[in-house]
């Protein structure tokens, strides 16, 4: 995927990559860190990818809009009442070109939204 983003800012055009990356990417981005250092979507690996995607210049608006803040999360598990006790893990974005940052206005977790465990995330691109 970081090659086909950086492919595309290449050629002089933007992107919007969004879903569900199934990656925490930072300690923030999940209520118990250390407990799942050894879970499948919080592996070194797999947080390296989301390093590199950064470094690359690309940017997880979210966390543009809301640096160092805690307790936001897109899932949580069905059992032990996770959501309940916001005990989740954010694992779905929206990511751009740093270009194309300029023109996002916003970028929010709507948690209120129940039905899944997962709940939608919201981004408004002034286009």
């Amino acid at each position: 995927m970081l090659k086909l983003c950086n492919s595309i800012v290449k050629k002089g055009k933007h992107f919007l990559l969004c879903g569900d990356y199934n990656v925490a990417h930072t300690p923030i981005d999940i209520a118990r860190p250390k407990s799942n250092e050894n879970s499948p979507g919080y592996l070194p690996e797999e947080r390296e990818w989301m390093d590199k995607f950064i470094a690359a210049g690309h940017v997880d608006t979210f966390r543009h809009f809301n640096p160092g803040k805690t307790g936001c999360y897109t899932w949580w598990s069905y059992m032990g009442h996770a959501r309940r006790n916001n005990v989740g893990w954010r694992l779905d974005y929206h990511c751009v070109d740093k270009d194309l940052m300029s023109s996002v206005k916003s970028s929010i977790i709507r948690n209120e939204v129940e039905g899944s465990d997962h709940c939608p995330v919201e981004i408004v691109i002034d286009i």
